[in-house]
C-alpha cells in the first residue's frame, strides 16, 4: 500500500512535523549515532530484525539522546543534571520553526525599534536552555532566557558558556531579581482579565519587571508548567523526561500561568511583536484564545505540534495592528465571492470559523456584527474609510470629479456580509455578498485576504 499523511477519524489530516525541521525527512538514526558516539551505545537496543530503539522511560537514555543530537546535528555542547527537565530536540525544533513562520509572515509589521536582527525572550528557559540554543544555532537569533531557580540559572549559564560561538547571542536572566509588584499593582493587573481572588498572594514574575524598560523583542516563547500537581505530571508511563516541581507544576496549572503571560502582555504590548506559548490541553487553548482577545489582541494564531504520542498546541497573539491592505487593490470587482474550507483542523467548526472571520475584520479596524442565528458577519466601513477607498483606492479609477460624484451616491449602512455554511462534517462554504456597490474593489480584496487567513488558521497544512 502507498504511504501518505495519517488521517483522523473525522477525515482531516493529522498534524505532521514542521517541513523545515531537520528531522522531517527521516527521524534520528539511533544505530548510526551509537557507532559515532560510544557514550550513547549502551542506551540503544537492536531487535532481531535489526531495528534500533531507545527506551524513552529511561531518563539517562533520553538525556544522552538529546546531548548527542544537539552535538551531532547542531554543533551544540549540552548537559543537565539528574532530575531536570530533558527536552526532545525534534519536538522543540517545531516550536522554533513555527515562530519563524510567524515572523516571516506579512500579517503584522516589525516593531518600530527592530534592528533587523531577531531577538526572542524565553520564559522559564530551564537548566536545558533548549530554545535559545536551538534558535541561536539554527537561525542566528539572540535571546534572553529567564528563570527563577538557582539550579536552572546555573546550568543554563553553563550550557551557554559551553558554546563560545553562541555565547554572545544568549543572556540568562534571574526573574527573581525583579521587584515584586505592590498590592495595588497586583489588583490592577488582575482586573485586566478576571477578578482578584487574593491580592495579597503575590505571583512570580513572568514578563513585567523582568523585561527592562528600554528593551524590545520580536517574540516571547514559553514551555509552561502544564500541571497543577507533581502527581498529575507523572501520569505518562511511556516517557521519562525528568522535570522538577518548579518546571512542571504551578498553582492553577498551565491555564493560570499562560493567563499571567497574557496579563503581562497588556503592559508590554509595545515591547513585543508576538507573544507565544505552548499549551498542553485543547480546552485550555480555547479559553486562552478568548482571554487574549478580551485583553485586546489584534491577532490570535494557533497551531498543533507533533509531540510523539502527546498533543501540544501553540498559541500566539499580538497587539500590533495588522498590515492594512483594505484600500489598495487591483482585484477584479465582483459582487459575490465564495470558497470552500476542507480538511479543517480539530476544533475549527463553523462557529470557530465565524469567530475567526469576525476577528479578521476587527483586526482590520472595521466595524462588524456577528449573527449566530444566521452564521453571518456584517461588515461596515466608516464614512472616512469609504471615502478613502473611493478617492485613494482602486474602487474607482476615474477622475477626482467622477470620484466625488460617486461619493454622493454611496449607500449608507452595511458594506458587505460574510456567511458560513456547513456542507458536510469537516467542510465549510464561505460566501461573501457586497451590499454597497461603491466598494466592489475593496470587498474583493478583503475577501481574498480573509480566505488566505482562514486557510492558514483553520486548515491542515498538508492540504
Amino acid at each position: 500500500m502507498g504511504g501518505g499523511r495519517k488521517r483522523r477519524r473525522d477525515g482531516s489530516d493529522a498534524p505532521s512535523i514542521h517541513p523545515r525541521n531537520r528531522y522531517a525527512a527521516a527521524p534520528p538514526d539511533f544505530a548510526a549515532l551509537a557507532e559515532l558516539y560510544p557514550s550513547f551505545r549502551p542506551f540503544v537496543s537492536v531487535s532481531d530484525r535489526g531495528r534500533a530503539s531507545v527506551d524513552f522511560t529511561d531518563f539517562s537514555a533520553t538525556r544522552e539522546l538529546t546531548r548527542v543530537l544537539l552535538l551531532h546535528d547542531h554543533g551544540v555542547n549540552w548537559w543537565i543534571p539528574d532530575g531536570q527537565l530533558c527536552p526532545t530536540v525534534p519536538n522543540r525544533s517545531n516550536y522554533i520553526h513555527w515562530i519563524e513562520d510567524l515572523l516571516s509572515s506579512n500579517l503584522i509589521p516589525p516593531i518600530s525599534s527592530s534592528s533587523g536582527k531577531v531577538r526572542g525572550f524565553d520564559i522559564g528557559t530551564g537548566a536545558n536552555c533548549i530554545y535559545p540554543l536551538l534558535g541561536a544555532s539554527l537561525l542566528g537569533w539572540s535571546f534572553v532566557g529567564s528563570d527563577v531557580t538557582d539550579v536552572a540559572l546555573e546550568w543554563a549559564k553553563k550550557n551557554v558558556e559551553s558554546n563560545p560561538h553562541l555565547a554572545e547571542l544568549i543572556e540568562i536572566r534571574n526573574a527573581n531579581a525583579a521587584p515584586f509588584p505592590s498590592e495595588s499593582e497586583a489588583i490592577v493587573r488582575e482586573n485586566i482579565l478576571e477578578p482578584v481572588e487574593d491580592a495579597a498572594m503575590q505571583k512570580p514574575h513572568v514578563l513585567v519587571d523582568v523585561v527592562k524598560e528600554s528593551e524590545s523583542f520580536d517574540f516571547c516563547m514559553c514551555n509552561p508548567p502544564f500541571f497543577e500537581s507533581i502527581e498529575e505530571a507523572g501520569l505518562n508511563p511511556k516517557t521519562s523526561c525528568g522535570g522538577t516541581a518548579e518546571e512542571m507544576v504551578c498553582h492553577g496549572g498551565e491555564l493560570a500561568f499562560v493567563t499571567r503571560i497574557i496579563e503581562d502582555s497588556v503592559s508590554l504590548k509595545n515591547s513585543f511583536r508576538w507573544f507565544t506559548s505552548m499549551v498542553g490541553r485543547k480546552a485550555n487553548l480555547k479559553l486562552l484564545m478568548t482571554k487574549a482577545r478580551e485583553a485586546g489582541a489584534s491577532v490570535v494564531k494557533t497551531t498543533e505540534f507533533v509531540q510523539g504520542q502527546t498533543a501540544r498546541w501553540g498559541l500566539a497573539w499580538s497587539f500590533i495592528a495588522p498590515i492594512n491592505k483594505v484600500f489598495r487593490s487591483s482585484t477584479p470587482a465582483k459582487n459575490h465571492h465564495s470558497f470552500m474550507l476542507e480538511g479543517l483542523r480539530r476544533g475549527h467548526g463553523a462557529f470557530q470559523v465565524l469567530k475567526s472571520t469576525e476577528a479578521f475584520f476587527l483586526a482590520s479596524k472595521l466595524s462588524c456584527k456577528l449573527d449566530t442565528s444566521s452564521f453571518s458577519v456584517s461588515v461596515t466601513l466608516s464614512d472616512e474609510q469609504t471615502e478613502a477607498a473611493i478617492l485613494h483606492g482602486d474602487d474607482y479609477a476615474g477622475s477626482l470629479e467622477d470620484s466625488s460624484a460617486k461619493l454622493g451616491s454611496v449607500v449608507k449602512g452595511i458594506s458587505f456580509r460574510i456567511t458560513v455554511f456547513e456542507q458536510i462534517p469537516g467542510t465549510l462554504l464561505i460566501k461573501g455578498s457586497l451590499l454597497n456597490k461603491a466598494l466592489s474593489g475593496t470587498f474583493s480584496s478583503l475577501f481574498f485576504q480573509l480566505e488566505d487567513t482562514l486557510r492558514m488558521e483553520c486548515v491542515s497544512k498538508a492540504r
